[in-house]
């Protein structure tokens, strides 16, 4: 079992979790259920029923959700001395394919989640010791998600609006749209026609102290962009209207997430394993956190393959005879992990040593993501001997010619 302590149970807990009650089935060690009832999702009831089964042996616990609102019963069976073990969605669905029947019920959910872990134990993955500090971190970071998907929204917004009122407009705005000075500006004036009224020195004066450098430049490309236009096109009154509010709901959605990336990295500060993953080029602050949740300390997987499989960077290789013949790249794996290990490869392209590794995957013929996909899975593999080792990242000697 992946990170599980290797013991001789003699009972396995399926707990198939939902918002107000649990399906539990519990199996023996010949696969015969000793339990298999609804339980409430209330902590004196659950203390009951593993007392209950602890009679019997060791037991183990296992979810198909350890955090949510499985958390309570991850909870519960820890302080009760027991082992809890987690069976990822993707593997229980397959296993579930395995067994009779095509009814999708709680009973049959929680049965497979037993038989899984009686039968099938390389297929559970523990639940991190480490969980209390990452359960407020992934609390933290699936807010700032929430507000990264608000801030994409109500920028496209601004954009769409911008285009079909004053298209020259948004494309002196368009690429800036998040700066401090440019959102002041629209939300204090508005659209076209208020920028156009309020004069060079005003605009002047409200983007000075938020762009220090740049606010001349800003109301140099607002003002050209303004004398591109002189019809005024159906819509703008109103544009004029939803414009300041639009910019004003982006301004305090951006400092939300400058707020949450603060508190990300405060949590993170305390986390041991926090400052190895900065230390790696094109892993900042939200990267490291996402890694740390959908990976923790790396014990889960027992080779770098088996990670790089879990977050889906691994080649699939497909052969049927002579017709069907190679490797294809994955299409499953951890979503949230195969994107965040994507975007810090491009973001470590500043970097020597990962530049020339994928300028030399791009002189082989592969495209761009193709190219991003291979140095993904390159960092993946220092990534997991770095959480493994505990040490920081260096860069490794430049090789001879």
């Amino acid at each position: 079992m992946h990170g599980l302590p290797e013991r001789d149970y003699k009972v396995w807990l399926g707990l198939d979790v939902g918002k107000g009650e649990h399906h539990a089935c519990a199996l023996d060690r010949a696969g015969k259920r000793v339990h298999d009832k609804p339980l409430p999702q209330d902590e004196a009831r659950l203390r009951a029923l593993f007392d209950s089964l602890a009679v019997h042996g060791p037991v183990l616990v296992i979810v198909d959700q350890p955090a949510s609102i499985g958390a309570l019963p991850v909870a519960v069976a820890r302080a009760a001395g027991l082992d809890v073990a987690y069976l990822p969605g993707l593997a229980m669905r397959r296993i579930a394919d395995l067994h009779p029947g095509n009814a999708k019920t709680d009973a049959r959910d929680a049965y497979v989640i037993a038989e899984a872990g009686r039968t099938m134990p390389h297929t559970l993955r523990r639940v991190d010791l480490n969980d209390e500090a990452l359960a407020d971190l992934e609390v933290i970071v699936g807010f700032d998600d929430d507000l990264a998907g608000e801030v994409t929204r109500v920028a496209n917004r601004i954009h769409g609006l911008l285009t079909q009122i004053h298209p020259a407009l948004e494309r002196a705005l368009g690429p800036r749209l998040q700066h401090k000075a440019v959102l002041e500006l629209l939300a204090r004036f508005g659209g076209p026609t208020g920028l156009r009224a309020a004069g060079r020195r005003r605009l002047l004066a409200v983007a000075r102290p938020r762009a220090p450098r740049s606010y001349e430049r800003i109301v140099n490309d607002i003002q050209t962009a303004l004398d591109q236009q002189t019809v005024l096109v159906p819509g703008t009154k109103a544009a004029e209207v939803v414009l300041p509010k639009l910019a004003g709901q982006l301004a305090d959605l951006l400092q939300q997430r400058a707020d949450a990336a603060a508190q990300v990295e405060e949590m993170l500060d305390a986390h041991p394993l926090s400052q190895v993953l900065i230390s790696m080029p094109g892993i900042g602050i939200r990267t490291a956190a996402r890694i740390l949740l959908e990976v923790g300390d790396g014990s889960a997987f027992p080779t770098p393959g088996h990670l790089a499989a879990y977050a889906g960077l691994a080649p699939v290789t497909r052969r049927s005879g002579s017709s069907i013949r190679g490797e294809h790249p994955s299409r499953s794996g951890n979503k949230n992990l195969k994107r965040a290990l994507f975007l810090s490869a491009f973001a470590a392209l500043h970097d020597p040593t990962s530049r020339a590794y994928y300028d030399r995957k791009r002189a082989q013929g592969k495209r761009h993501n193709a190219a991003l996909i291979c140095l993904a899975r390159r960092r993946c593999d220092v990534i997991y001997a770095m959480l493994r080792d505990g040490t920081l990242y260096h860069s490794p000697a430049p090789a001879a010619a």
